[in-house]
């Protein structure tokens, strides 16, 4: 891991610069969309679409540097960055991150009353999100603004805010605690719960020691009230943030019948609820009012099982605030985790949503680490050389491993420059990079599109026979090639973000799906691997469908927005038979096309 603040800064930075391909404009840009990338990938927003937007309307400066919409559309994230370009922490204060906040709740209401899109350019990408969010504002049920910066920032929430009948929460991501999150490989660390404070007591428990070295666990009740504070103050970190569960709290099924108990009969809750699970990583046993021994304090606690029950009990008091939470109690099980391997905290909560009694469904990709196709891939990339013979790619089977791996054998200053510089950060390849940029050379930019999730998901469906047996496993020659894609588009995407303002992530997987279709046969993916670069006339090309990629996603979204667009098996068709320009002669990569007779 990086040992210091000022390593990380300066990576990061690093990381900012070689995306700038010849001085493009938009620094501000590519750090905002590293850091929602990151918190994308953590399981802090959903997925994330930068569209950098800098007005005025009369006195009043408008921002916005992206913006996240759930699939339900019922949960909407917007973000704000404020970028210096420091190489060292640099404190910032309180009140220039109020100001980049109220900028962007500015815009957000504005939006919200049906005044900000009429003033816009309707052509613009920002004008179809001023409509969209227009449409959906009465409708969704949690509203943040991040303001994300590459400073360190002194307070990292601020009050809540009301904006159309909405309270918007209003945090900050600086450079500080993405660090924490990036070294840690746990942002459920920042998670931390004192009973004391939230229900006046430690909670009466029943505790077990662990026979085993995995965890200790405790048997509980949560008063309602609690579990609402907890959800209030922490949101959609404190449901999942490691199996990354974004739940939807619209009022059918299962959410119907909570609410109605909460409703009507909240006495009865405990009994006709099936609870939830909660692990975290460390536990502090306290006494009771009455003497007895309780749970006191929590650190490093996410709920694995029983997302829908918390998220309702939040939301039903927020709709209906006549309901008495007092008389509600939630059963829970609380397991202590003692293991400090990444890998097997990862296959041990993974086995705990799978087998826990639970009202809700766990995304594949947290129950996928343990698949042969992935334990495969992950050996090859230990085993597997670059063609220097140092260098290596790191495949990340589990989150948080590439970190584990940094601080177990990089326990010198000196053999830790030695490890980063063999695996840096830039050949880290975690299990949803490669599913995307697979599948994206697969020609399914669609599904690309619809997010790391559910590509992850029909990437893993794919991996399937029809007898449900799972596919040949890789071998050496896959592996390359595999990588050769991952650089391949990881360059497009160095290359094009800044070229487009916004949606960048659709442009950058329709135009690797159309450079598959066109020339994937032909393209010498092992020479890629060889020089583990990709030559300037290939990017040259890309670039050069990637801008009639763009025109195209535009002409026929029907004013659309381009990423829900592009979402679309009719987007897909549209794209892919559209028609664009000549392969340019004389590209390194690509064979001589086969003469017919």
């Amino acid at each position: 891991m990086s040992s210091t603040l000022s390593d990380f800064l300066r990576e990061t930075q690093s990381a900012v610069k070689s995306q700038m391909r010849g001085g493009a404009l938009y620094e501000e840009l590519i750090f905002a969309g590293i850091v929602m990338d990151h918190m994308s990938e953590i399981g802090m927003t959903f997925e994330p679409v930068e569209c950098h937007y800098e007005g005025t309307v009369g006195n009043a400066i408008l921002r916005l540097s992206g913006y996240s919409i759930s699939d339900d559309t019922d949960q909407l994230d917007l973000f704000v960055s404020l970028y210096a370009g420091v190489d060292e922490p640099t404190p910032i204060p309180d009140s220039e991150t109020k100001v980049a906040a109220e900028r962007c709740l500015r815009f957000l209401a504005l939006c919200a009353e049906g005044k900000m899109a009429q003033r816009l350019d309707q052509s613009s990408d920002v004008a179809s999100l001023a409509n969209t969010l227009q449409h959906i504002y009465n409708d969704l049920e949690q509203v943040r603004v991040y303001v994300i910066t590459d400073r360190v920032a002194k307070s990292k929430s601020f009050k809540t805010r009301d904006i159309g009948g909405k309270a918007v929460r209003l945090e900050v991501m600086d450079i500080e605690r993405l660090h924490r999150h990036t070294s840690e490989g746990k942002p459920r660390d920042e998670l931390v719960v004192d009973f004391k404070e939230v229900s006046g007591s430690p909670l009466p428990c029943v505790y077990v020691p662990g026979e085993s070295d995995d965890y200790d666990y405790a048997m509980t009740a949560i008063p309602g009230e609690a579990l609402r504070l907890l959800y209030e103050k922490f949101g959609a970190r404190l449901l999942e943030a490691n199996v990354r569960s974004f739940l939807s709290v619209k009022g059918k099924g299962v959410n119907a019948g909570i609410q109605s108990t909460l409703r009507a009969a909240p006495e009865r809750f405990m009994a006709y609820n099936n609870g939830i699970v909660i692990v975290a990583d460390e536990m502090v046993l306290g006494k009771t009012s009455e003497g007895e021994q309780g749970i006191a304090w929590l650190k490093g606690l996410q709920i694995v099982n029983g997302g829908q029950t918390t998220a309702s009990l939040y939301f039903t008091k927020k709709k209906y605030p006549d309901t008495d939470l007092s008389r509600v109690r939630v059963p829970a099980k609380i397991i202590v985790m003692k293991a400090q391997d990444s890998i097997k905290e990862e296959a041990l909560v993974s086995d705990i949503s799978r087998y826990a009694n639970s009202q809700n469904a766990v995304r594949q990709s947290d129950l996928s680490a343990n698949k042969p196709f992935h334990v495969e891939i992950e050996k090859l990339s230990r085993s597997v050389y670059c063609p220097d013979g140092v260098g290596q790619w790191f495949y990340e089977r589990a989150a948080g491993s590439y970190n584990t791996l940094l601080s177990r054998e990089g326990n010198t200053p000196a053999r830790l420059k030695a490890l980063k510089d063999a695996i840096p950060t830039a050949r880290r390849v975690t299990k949803t990079d490669l599913a995307k940029y697979l599948n994206a050379w697969d020609c399914k930019p669609d599904i690309v599109s619809m997010g790391s999730q559910k590509n992850f998901d029909r990437f893993m469906a794919a991996l399937s026979t029809a007898d449900g047996q799972e596919a040949q496993l890789p071998n050496v020659a896959d592996f390359k090639v595999m990588i050769a894609k991952a650089k391949l588009y990881r360059e497009a995407q160095k290359l094009l973000r800044p070229m487009f303002q916004a949606f960048q992530a659709n442009v950058t997987a329709y135009t690797i799906s159309v450079l598959a279709e066109k020339l994937g046969s032909r393209i010498d993916l092992n020479r890629i691997w060889e020089k583990q670069a990709v030559s300037p006339e290939l990017m040259e090309q890309i670039a050069t469908w990637a801008k009639e990629v763009n025109v195209t996603l535009h002409a026929t979204s029907g004013g659309r927005m381009v990423s829900e667009w592009a979402k679309r098996p009719e987007c897909k068709d549209a794209v892919m038979s559209a028609s664009y320009s000549a392969a340019a002669d004389g590209i390194p990569e690509v064979k001589p096309a086969l003469k017919t007779i």
